[in-house]
């Protein structure tokens, strides 16, 4: 941050970053191996296209078969080195064992349920949930004879029990939630799915190297690593890690069933942006930070959804939990503005591009009023509320295209009292 209006406490901005400056070494150094014997490699894998593998003898290409859980050249469409790369890298960086690269962030939230599930089980499912995982559950799921159950971000033990059925299967979390931001109770979550025989499920993209689903008791970790990994706003991709080999094998066997597989150019592109993304979100989560501060302060905001702050429901968790933030987080502002007011504000700002994703080197914003669903009462329905994504510009550019932006959102709404 360049702005000296925004004095960010120290130890607030320490909480904030310090996960992603301590990540940095290790992202350098992660899905790169050195054969052993070999002079010297190459800092970047390269890049190995191919759909069929020749073997040497049918009794080769039937031993290679059998090893569909390994890192096996078997057909391109079951993974290829670089793809093997990164699932190893992703696995390690989510603190499971085992992990499978999918084709987008949407293929990796869908795969569990198609992994663990069957017709006639229950799914609880948090009402935070990324909209089109909703969208799955709602529209896929229920159609294949699976019941789906809502529950609120941040349901205690004793209102999670009163849902859970004989057929409940599998807790699906996403913390902090989609566009609300609710850091969940992920331990408590654990400790539930363990007593009633369920797996959890975690959506961890927003806390990738932050939180450690597995040590929380989760059974599955997806990310949409088309965010921070890839990092550059041109990849779509996913993954899924498991810490069981129980687990690793049903999802294995049902991601090769589905045709659940990426391409080795996005493979090896968000290969790359990996290394980087400790120093990017160092700077990104830094910057988000004080512009989340500096929104905090202004009267036309009732509430800023950053998981740092105590205005987020659930900070305590992620006090408890995560090693540092993310650059994404979400405001709501004043009832005395509508729709319209905040629509007036989005259009005029030009240093934020108005678009879906997050997790690259631009700054976004996106609305949230009128565009998700809940079946429980959500705190985004306060008042107009969106979300910000917070690039790599400075930070006083920034706070000055917000400046004139909630300038254009009064000037709208005095517009609509004096009409």
């Amino acid at each position: 941050m360049t702005n000296p209006a925004v004095q960010v406490p120290e130890a607030l901005m320490e909480s904030v970053v310090r996960g992603w400056r301590d990540l940095s070494t290790r992202l350098v150094q992660i899905g790169r191996d050195r054969p052993e014997g070999a002079a010297g490699i190459f800092v970047n894998p390269p890049v190995t296209r191919g759909s069929t593998v020749l073997f040497s003898s049918l009794e080769a290409m039937d031993a290679a078969g059998q090893r569909r859980y390994d890192d096996e050249l078997i057909y391109g469409a079951m993974g290829t080195p670089v793809q093997h790369r990164l699932e190893q890298a992703i696995a390690e960086l989510d603190g499971g064992r085992y992990g499978q690269i999918v084709p987008s962030g949407l293929a990796a939230c869908a795969l569990p349920f198609l992994a663990y599930v069957s017709a006639g089980d229950h799914c609880l499912l948090s009402d935070s949930v990324y909209g089109p995982t909703r969208r799955f559950a709602d529209r896929v799921l229920r159609r294949f004879g699976v019941e789906v159950t809502y529950f609120p971000p941040l349901a205690d033990e004793d209102e999670l029990r009163a849902l859970v059925r004989p057929t409940t299967r599998l807790i699906y979390a996403e913390s902090p939630g989609s566009h609300s931001f609710e850091v969940q109770d992920i331990p408590m979550l654990g400790r539930l799915a363990a007593s009633i025989g369920a797996r959890l499920v975690v959506d961890n993209t927003w806390g990738i190297g932050l939180f450690d689903p597995f040590a929380a008791g989760a059974h599955v970790s997806v990310q949409a690593l088309t965010k921070y990994p890839a990092g550059h706003s041109d990849t779509i991709i996913g993954a899924v890690s498991v810490a069981s080999e129980q687990d690793w094998r049903l999802l294995r066997d049902t991601a090769i069933q589905a045709g659940q597989t990426a391409g080795p150019d996005d493979c090896w592109l968000t290969l790359r942006g990996l290394h980087t993304m400790g120093v990017r979100q160092e700077r990104q989560a830094a910057t988000a930070i004080a512009v989340a501060l500096w929104l905090h302060e202004r009267p036309e905001v009732r509430r800023v959804l950053h998981p740092a702050l105590p205005s987020c429901p659930g900070h305590e968790n992620w006090k408890r939990d995560f090693k540092g933030a993310s650059s994404l987080f979400g405001v709501v502002f004043d009832p005395a503005f509508d729709a319209a007011d905040m629509a007036a504000m989005i259009d005029s700002l030009t240093l934020f591009g108005i678009g879906a994703s997050w997790g690259g080197y631009e700054s976004l914003v996106l609305p949230t009023t009128g565009s998700i669903s809940r079946s429980c009462r959500s705190v985004t329905q306060d008042g107009p509320a969106c979300r910000f994504h917070i690039g790599l510009e400075a930070g006083d550019a920034l706070l000055a295209d917000l400046e004139q932006g909630l300038g254009r959102m009064a000037a709208s709404r005095d517009g609509r009292a004096g009409a």
